[in-house]
């Protein structure tokens, strides 16, 4: 079983050596769950390899720490090692170190200031409907409930409010079939996305400041789709964008903004999330913000804080790993990162 009692750094290494890729997290979940429910003061459920644990002292507050277990494909990275001050392996950045800190937390904290909902899910690094925190929602949406959440997704120790939204669509340019040969007779689709890229190359992102962070939005162009055959003049090209939006707009607003910009073409939606605003007004997120210190920055990607955002809860990310090295092969974390996050947490529930 996990010794929760053991420093935090130690505890992260365990837990990168139990190796968790999506669909494969049993083994670590069950070994969460077994700590977690011989600790007296938590409540703790289960649903598949999602483990709960709540406090339930009465307090007024209640928030909500949250951190997912798997990790992306090992690729030669375990176990983990230590040099000098870095931990190596799978998943120590992404985010197995946030949940040690979590863990820590859980076992070493049985009186906090706010009662604490801790929530270790499954299947976050792969499609959103395997996600453990889209299963909890629609099954179990009581065991979400809270005033503010952490997400302990990597962020170098800063505080990052909300995220982007994102939305995919598609841009289609038609033309007519012809010989190659005899081009002439045909209408090249694939050259007639000039003015798609155009419109691409000449956009000027919006940069809005949202609830005092300022969000980089973008918009580009990945990937392109035509082409019938090597003697053939194509009659379709579809060009594939990305629009990455600030949480200041809803997903209908950033598909009709999608639309404007390629007015005159075949738009259709493909995908999207939606984006949530950071909620650093919220007075337990001040208080959360004055533990940890530091300047807050806009989350400049999507995360499971929308998730939260949907239920009405107001969420950060918070985490020790540095995101830049998240997925990587040569994955790390910094051992001091995770001892100053585990301090940051530990003031927020018992100052």
């Amino acid at each position: 079983m996990l010794d929760l009692t053991q420093d935090v750094r130690d505890l992260t290494a365990a837990i990168v050596d139990i190796e968790s890729v999506s669909g494969g997290e049993k083994a670590l979940a069950d070994e969460v769950e077994r700590a977690l429910a011989a600790l007296p003061h938590l409540k703790v459920t289960r649903s598949g390899e999602t483990v709960v644990a709540r406090t339930e002292q009465g307090h007024s507050e209640r928030v909500l720490i949250a951190g997912h277990l798997d990790t992306v494909p090992v690729a030669g990275n375990l176990p983990s090692r230590v040099e000098g001050d870095l931990l190596y392996g799978c998943g120590t950045s992404d985010m197995k170190a946030g949940v040690a800190v979590a863990l820590r937390l859980a076992a070493t904290v049985p009186a906090p200031n706010r009662d604490v909902t801790y929530v270790f899910y499954d299947c976050e690094e792969v499609e959103a409907e395997r996600n453990g925190l889209t299963r909890i929602a629609r099954d179990h949406a009581g065991w979400l409930a809270a005033d503010f959440a952490v997400l302990m997704e990597p962020t170098d120790g800063v505080i990052e409010g909300g995220c982007q939204g994102t939305l995919r669509a598609e841009v289609t340019v038609t033309g007519k079939r012809a010989h190659s040969a005899r081009s002439w007779f045909g209408v090249n689709a694939i050259h007639g996305i000039e003015p798609v890229l155009a419109r691409l190359n000449a956009y000027e992102p919006r940069r809005p400041v949202v609830d005092g962070l300022e969000y980089h939005e973008g918009l580009n162009a990945v990937g392109v789709r035509g082409g019938v055959a090597g003697n053939v003049i194509p009659d379709l090209c579809v060009v594939s964008v990305n629009y990455r939006f600030a949480p200041d707009q809803s997903i209908e607003e950033a598909e009709e903004h999608v639309r404007e910009v390629f007015d005159g073409f075949a738009v259709s939606l493909v995908d999207a999330a939606p984006a949530a605003r950071p909620g650093l007004t919220h007075p337990v997120a001040a208080a959360f913000t004055a533990a940890v210190g530091g300047t807050p920055r806009a989350k400049l990607g999507w995360t499971d804080v929308a998730r939260f955002s949907a239920l009405g809860v107001p969420a950060v990310n918070y985490g020790p790993g540095d995101p830049n090295l998240a997925h990587q092969q040569g994955e790390y974390v910094s051992l001091p990162k995770i001892v100053e996050s585990e301090r940051a947490m530990l003031d927020w529930l018992t100052i």
